[in-house]
């Protein structure tokens, strides 16, 4: 399997599966001297992780971080880090009606006609599982924006099914299980989610991340678009159907006089472009979000085909969220911040002799 490292200067490189015995990640192009420790990782895996409500998983991994290489002394050395999460709580046995079938909206059929062979544990490779290393990448490029750029990224949950944020309060995002912007409206979000589990059934979500601090300059104007990097790294997160950054399809009904930010020395007047302007981040927000389509696995019977060509029908059993979407903002988070950094480096790497630009609009 090719293309299993994203980003240029900064670099990810993921491996293993979801009922393996580990998972990891090696990450390149760290710059020496940033201080790194285990307990740093706890806080983003502990947000991604399963297990923590009775609205997502069941399984209870305890994603403990170990780091193989790349730090000395709490540093980072500027030389490869690989971390290592152990698989504790795998059950490959809830798979095993599925071995010779397909599940519909899965990648079980697309896997056996690009390989001749699939993993039928939890998915193989194609599970969110593998997602959690990139919360730990996510983590040291944190980190290093927050301490180089003051750059801060934060996403929460900003649709889930029909339901959608009735006001905007970022402090309670942090202190609910579905990231959510509006303390009034959990009980209806809770009973949604019961009665959407009792069900059998699951639904989609869109979730948005906020990059602030972003200065001026981030990106190149054709094939390294900063938006179109941000749109690909978001595309490729499991369950993924959609991207818009700023106002996105939302623009097909704005008109020019509307849609355009005019400036002032004071600040832009408006941001309905999320924070790019001609594939280069303009100073303003970043702004991106995903639509998340409903979990495939659903305890409701549907038809498929087995290996063989005869028609089945399908119960997937075993420990899946309702909605996917609850987990993946930390998830998005860390996409966004790896691609925040790697440009950043990029930028360094080719312009960082050009200095301070006049005028710069606060």
């Amino acid at each position: 399997m090719s293309s299993n490292t994203f980003g240029k200067i900064f670099s990810v490189t993921t491996f293993g599966e979801s009922h393996g015995p580990a998972i990891g990640c090696v990450i390149d192009g760290c710059p020496p001297g940033l201080e790194l420790e285990p307990s740093e990782f706890r806080h983003d895996l502990d947000r991604r992780a399963t297990g923590k409500s009775r609205h997502t998983s069941q399984r209870r991994e305890a994603d403990e971080v170990e780091i193989l290489s790349g730090v000395y002394e709490g540093k980072t050395t500027g030389t490869p880090i690989a971390l290592l999460i152990r698989n504790v709580d795998a059950r490959s046995k809830d798979y095993g009606n599925i071995l010779d079938t397909f599940r519909p909206a899965h990648a079980d059929y697309t896997y056996w006609h690009k390989y001749g062979i699939r993993d039928p544990r939890g998915g193989g490779r194609s599970s969110a599982r593998e997602t959690t290393m990139r919360v730990a990448a996510g983590v040291v490029a944190k980190k290093w924006l927050a301490e180089k750029h003051k750059v801060r990224v934060a996403g929460y949950l900003a649709q889930l099914g029909e339901i959608v944020p009735l006001g905007f309060d970022p402090s309670v995002v942090e202190g609910n299980p579905f990231f959510w912007p509006h303390e009034a409206q959990l009980p209806e979000l809770e009973a949604y989610m019961d009665a959407l589990r009792k069900s059998g059934d699951s639904v989609g979500a869109r979730v948005t991340v906020l990059a602030d601090g972003v200065p001026p300059g981030w990106g190149e104007p054709i094939y390294g678009k900063l938006d179109g990097e941000l749109a690909s790294a978001l595309m490729s997160i499991n369950a993924v159907k959609g991207v818009e950054i700023g106002d996105g399809f939302a623009a097909v009904s704005q008109r020019g006089t509307e849609h355009r930010d005019e400036m002032t020395m004071d600040g832009f007047t408006s941001n309905h472009a999320g924070g790019i302007l001609g594939g280069i981040s303009s100073g303003q927000p970043v702004v991106a979000s995903i639509v998340l389509k409903p979990t495939s696995s659903v305890l409701v019977p549907g038809k498929s085909v087995d290996k063989h060509g005869n028609a089945v029908d399908v119960v997937t059993k075993g420990r899946h969220d309702p909605c996917v979407g609850i987990r993946a903002v930390p998830i998005a988070e860390a996409m966004v911040a790896l691609v925040l950094m790697d440009q950043a480096l990029r930028h360094r790497a080719q312009c960082g002799d050009v200095g301070p630009v006049t005028p710069r609009i606060a």
